[in-house]
């Protein structure tokens, strides 16, 4: 039986499913973002500290973080409709609990729903992206889902903020709720995981059955050890690790209050603050897509460029003299933060081309843990010496440097291997010539 051509057309058909799983992605997004312009309405309504505060979002990180390798395999061996359709229901269910929880305890366990559920999109719209568009769009189609996924922190900064502090805590967060139900109409009636005739290859005989591998068990065994046996997933988790946290610990949650208790800004300040980050990311995502599209040799400087950049940016804002930083520094600061996102999508194009179609959601989902790895160990160290010191945001944030050293420290120990890998899978297969022995006759 002669397998099925394995790099799909893509057109308008391509597009129209990939933007029902990039929609969902919008909305998780909005859900996972929302604490980020609430952070301190919750402390207020829960009665919490900072620590306390952290929490919710490191719960909320913890669980996504824990459930990226599940459900990469459950991408890899259910498909994306079924998990996709899975995540939709649990992080709207998650929404709707934390609008209405009544003490810090309940409004926790919605968190950490909400991180489940939001745990299962991104990783399905990169399968949509592998399966329904050719081979060399995919670093654009991943930078254009994290594209999209920042106008939903777009939304959560513009939208849910005023409406917060205009009609309240129940209303904002029940009303926004009312998206996820929007989004599982055509997720049900329309998304298909891949066009007719490009489905992913058969397992072979025993690899998941009850055969000799120890059937499901030995499934996720072989599927997680041969992923992470590749050193491009490796260096995938490493570069998404090292780039993408200090966005994600200002937007998610200690950005807002750093500038209005750091820095004394309005809310109103600080959120057109947040808003630029989000806007930087969205011009930066088409800028790197474009780049590593067209020069692959361009993802490691482009990574350690942007680790460089925000780590500089960084240490200007805590170690300007005087308690505040000029706005023109905070707001060269928010615009480096915008190239965050759009680096830790590059960790995806080095597990992308280490392993083939049937092992997609296993890597991708080994290489997303990283990002949110760091950002979890940020959180609480943030929120920890935030109280630990009465409140020093400069010591606090020195945090971030430490991370950004152990990542790049490992992102230059793994790139000769995984580079010089990358250039054997890509190089051609030897022509045979005719002085060559034939080759042995197969056998049954």
């Amino acid at each position: 039986m002669s397998a099925a051509p394995q790099d799909p057309p893509g057109g308008r058909k391509a597009v129209a499913v990939w933007s029902i799983g990039v929609a969902v992605y919008f909305v998780a997004v909005i859900f996972r973002t929302s604490l980020g312009v609430a952070g301190l309405d919750a402390a207020d309504r829960f009665h919490v500290n900072a620590s306390a505060l952290a929490t919710f979002s490191l719960l909320q990180l913890l669980v996504y973080a824990g459930m990226q390798i599940p459900v990469g395999l459950m991408v890899d061996r259910l498909g994306t409709k079924k998990v996709l359709t899975l995540g939709a229901v649990l992080f709207t269910a998650g929404q709707v609990g934390f609008a209405l929880s009544p003490s810090y305890g309940t409004a926790l366990a919605a968190r950490a729903l909400l991180g489940c559920g939001d745990a299962m999109t991104f990783i399905s719209v990169l399968r949509l992206g592998t399966r329904w568009f050719p081979a060399r769009r995919g670093p654009l189609m991943a930078q254009l889902a994290g594209l999209v996924g920042m106008a939903g922190n777009l939304v959560s900064t513009l939208v849910l903020a005023p409406v917060l502090h205009g009609l309240g805590w129940v209303p904002a967060f029940a009303g926004s709720a009312v998206a996820g139900l929007v989004v599982l109409v055509p997720l049900v009636l329309f998304l298909r995981d891949h066009p007719e005739g490009y489905g992913p290859a058969a397992p072979a005989r025993g690899a998941a059955g009850s055969g000799g591998s120890g059937g499901s068990g030995g499934f996720v065994r072989r599927q997680i050890a041969d992923s992470w046996r590749e050193p491009g997933t490796k260096l995938g988790l490493w570069v998404h690790f090292t780039t993408q946290f200090p966005a994600m610990v200002f937007l998610l949650l200690w950005g807002m209050p750093f500038l209005v208790e750091a820095q004394g800004l309005s809310r109103t300040t600080a959120g057109g603050l947040l808003t630029l980050v989000v806007a930087s990311n969205m011009g930066f995502g088409l800028l790197y897509g474009q780049i590593v599209g067209r020069r692959q040799s361009s993802r490691i400087p482009l990574a350690l460029a942007t680790v460089a950049t925000t780590a500089t940016l960084w240490g200007a804002v805590l170690l300007y003299p005087g308690d505040r930083a000029p706005m023109w520094l905070l707001v060269a600061l928010c615009v480096v933060l915008g190239t965050c996102g759009p680096a830790s999508m590059i960790g995806f194009d080095f597990a992308r081309p280490a392993n083939p179609p049937e092992r997609q959601g296993t890597a991708s989902g080994i290489t997303n843990m990283g990002g949110f790895l760091a950002s979890m160990t940020t959180l609480l160290a943030v929120g920890v010496l935030l109280d630990a010191t009465g409140e020093d945001y400069r010591i606090a944030f020195s945090s971030v440097f430490v991370l950004q050293v152990l990542g790049v420290s490992r992102i230059l120990g793994l790139r000769g291997r995984a580079l010089a890998r990358e250039r054997d899978r890509r190089a051609p297969a030897p022509v045979a010539s005719h002085d060559d022995p034939a080759p042995a006759p197969a056998t049954a």
